[in-house]
């Protein structure tokens, strides 16, 4: 399972593309479009779109099959948006069938759509039209969404991979956005890390060493009032059940105890960190986190802190701090430090699985998995774990 959120021009989630294999069985292949499309269906049907997208719209790959055999009626319009992709041709009974779902309240959308398009019949029912910029060039791609874009079809770039392509293309008329421009941190004006932003880094760095100061923690959290209140929050919760009042900060610390303060200073700072981004970086952090941890107790490695690896990934683009800097203020391992940057390392196979499994790279995570001798039952059941830890964590 993969799911590749799609985001509106303010960079909050509109909804997400969901990508599934053909079963256990037959984990890493590469199966037909249609098989594709019915797995699709039924592991939908069986999680629910609520679970899978949060709440959000669900984008699914349509055959032809698919179309005209209504399974796409299984799942509930107001939730779900029909891509019909690129093979399958405008014809008068497709063209029909995208008619009468839309007036069932599905929205249409159409995959990998190009200047001069053979589907230019079809545009005309469309709901959202997908152009490919792997396919397209950025004039092309605005031409397009002047030939077809409206307030009734809107336009949605895919494959958006620059901070420049974002740019260029909201300005020519898209609206809707896919892919790992909004991953990549903007330029910052000023060399120095801003106050609020390095307190997170400051507190990423006391958690990494292998002796925990309690005094560093406890004046990190005092700085940070977001933190502080959060603390007292969680430990009022019934969980703990305590009858005493908490005294101080430092109090609070000793009741948690050093494990979960570590575990827990993790995610606030997280959360915390990432209040003014997208909250799908911020999800997408916690499910990478907890799917490193998951796999490293699983295989044998250096003893790296895998959760900490699979966190900061993402670190760059929440704060909008060059990875290279962020990892000047933290006392990471080397062997994690050079995964994040790209360099060598013993981790860069769990690092890259991760990345092939968030994109659905089915192939490439086989041979990753192979490589640290995961079966694919192992990895799937892993990131399916995280994807739950981190959608409870996010909304608690």
């Amino acid at each position: 399972m993969a799911r590749q959120p799609i985001l509106t021009g303010e960079e909050k989630v509109f909804g997400y593309e969901l990508l599934f294999r053909d079963g256990v069985e037959d984990y890493f292949r590469a199966s037909d479009a249609d098989t594709a499309s019915r797995s699709t269906l039924s592991t939908s049907m069986l999680i629910g779109l609520d679970v899978l997208c949060d709440g959000q719209r669900a984008f699914l790959n349509c055959t032809r099959e698919i179309l005209l055999k209504d399974y796409i009626t299984l799942l509930p319009a107001p939730q779900t948006v029909v891509e019909v992709l690129e093979s399958v041709p405008a014809d008068d009974l497709v063209v029909a069938t995208c008619q009468r779902l839309r007036q069932a309240g599905y929205l249409i959308a159409l995959d990998d759509f190009v200047l001069d398009d053979p589907r230019a019949s079809l545009a005309e029912v469309a709901d959202i039209i997908k152009v490919d910029l792997k396919l397209t060039t950025l004039a092309q791609a605005a031409e397009i969404a002047k030939r077809h874009g409206s307030k009734l079809c809107r336009m949605l770039a895919e494959k958006v991979e620059t901070r420049e392509e974002f740019t260029a293309v909201r300005k020519a008329g898209f609206v809707y956005f896919q892919g790992y421009f909004f991953r990549r941190p903007e330029t910052l004006s000023t060399q120095d890390i801003p106050e609020n932003r390095i307190n997170y880094l400051r507190i990423w760095q006391a958690i990494s060493r292998p002796q925990l100061d309690v005094r560093e923690i406890e004046d990190l959290i005092k700085r940070e009032a977001s933190i502080c209140y959060r603390l007292l929050r969680y430990l009022n919760s019934p969980v703990f059940g305590l009858g005493n009042e908490i005294r101080s900060v430092r109090h609070a610390l000793a009741l948690l105890g050093e494990r979960e303060v570590r575990r827990w200073l993790r995610l606030v700072a997280t959360l915390s960190a990432g209040q003014d981004k997208s909250s799908e970086l911020v999800t997408s952090a916690l499910i990478r986190a907890r799917f490193c941890e998951l796999l490293s107790l699983k295989t044998k490695h250096t003893g790296s802190d895998l959760f900490l690896m699979g966190l900061m990934s993402l670190m760059d683009a929440i704060l909008e701090i060059p990875m290279a800097k962020i990892l000047e203020h933290l006392a990471l391992d080397q062997e994690s430090k050079a995964a994040l940057l790209g360099n060598a390392s013993s981790l860069r196979p769990f690092y890259r699985l991760m990345l092939a499994q968030e994109s659905g790279e089915w192939q490439g995570a086989g041979e990753l998995a192979e490589q640290l001798k995961l079966t694919g039952n192992e990895v799937e059941e892993s990131y399916w774990e995280a994807v739950q830890w981190a959608r409870q964590v996010s909304t608690a």
